[in-house]
């Protein structure tokens, strides 16, 4: 059921945003505050340019970006929402910046004359465990004086289940984008005012995800996007149901049969017990990894809260 505010994580609903020349405005205070230049530099104009990373591929998914635009001084700027975690999130995402600085060659540039590529993706799930901080920046560094001397690719991550603070804790605009990212559609109107407080491009985000200021073929495309979502996590739920059921009967069998060769009918359950411990405690450390709630796995594992915290 649609609410209020639609989902900016839907990709229909984030290049309505962030991809239209209607909200070219948003899209500007966005890379702003997100992504903080070091040399204070502030983007004030941005020209989109063709997501299209190849034509020839173009129906490919992975051949078209959410976002491509460049600034006042011609660097160019990817930005990806990406909601599915997919394998080699990040080996896609070099390509897609590598695509893009070779595609200038195509407009008869000179190599001196080619411009940096900064790449920006919102990721809805955790791409790196061993990092705390729910935003990362990447550059590429001289392995022993720690020099930028290449400057023309950068990365930039921000994940949002590692995005933890609440409303009343908002100081920076970085969390007010995080917070708008992450809960917009689950944000009540009464909230509204008091999270856009100083900030009119915040409030202009929001209602720009008012549902009632979409036409019926806008919301049509968002909800079938959201179907596509929707689908692709019962394959997942599906798979991984399958495999924990192939996994515990597996446990269980070895368990069996190491209790069968000890003879006794006593290690023949202990086996099984065991056999079906391990496989919970592996499926509840995978479940752990991609921040599933410690009651979600208690109940697909049957493992106790206490057991489920004490897991590495």
């Amino acid at each position: 059921m649609i609410g209020r505010f639609l989902d900016p994580k839907n990709d229909f609903a984030f290049r309505k945003i962030f991809g239209s020349k209607k909200y070219k405005e948003i899209l500007i205070h966005f890379l702003n505050d997100v992504l903080e230049f070091s040399d204070g530099a502030i983007i004030k104009k941005v020209d989109f340019l063709s997501p299209i990373q190849d034509p020839e591929i173009a129906s490919k998914k992975e051949s078209i970006v959410d976002v491509l635009c460049s600034d006042q001084w011609g660097r160019q700027h990817i930005v990806e929402m990406q909601v599915a975690k997919t394998k080699g999130f990040e080996k896609r995402a070099q390509y897609y910046a590598a695509k893009t600085y070779t595609n200038q060659l195509n407009r008869g540039v000179n190599y001196h004359k080619l411009r940096e590529v900064i790449f920006l993706a919102i990721a809805d799930f955790v791409m790196f465990p061993d990092k705390k901080g729910y935003k990362s920046d990447h550059v590429i560094l001289d392995k022993r004086s720690y020099e930028n001397d290449l400057k023309d690719f950068s990365f930039t991550f921000l994940e949002l289940p590692k995005f933890r603070l609440k409303k009343t804790e908002l100081t920076t605009m970085l969390e007010k984008w995080c917070y708008f990212l992450k809960y917009a559609s689950k944000t009540p109107l009464s909230d509204v005012d008091t999270l856009v407080a100083h900030s009119s491009i915040i409030r202009k985000a929001y209602y720009a995800l008012e549902a009632s200021s979409w036409t019926e073929q806008e919301l049509a495309a968002y909800e079938q996007q959201e179907k596509r979502l929707r689908d692709w996590i019962a394959c997942q739920a599906y798979a991984y149901d399958t495999g924990m059921e192939k996994g515990i009967e597996k446990g269980i069998e070895k368990g069996m049969e190491k209790g069968i060769e000890k003879g006794m009918e006593k290690g023949i359950e202990k086996g099984i017990e065991k056999g079906e411990q391990r496989k919970a405690v592996a499926v509840a450390q995978r479940l752990r990894q991609r921040e599933m709630s410690l009651y979600d796995i208690a109940a697909v594992t049957g493992l106790s809260i206490d057991e489920i915290e004490q897991i590495a």
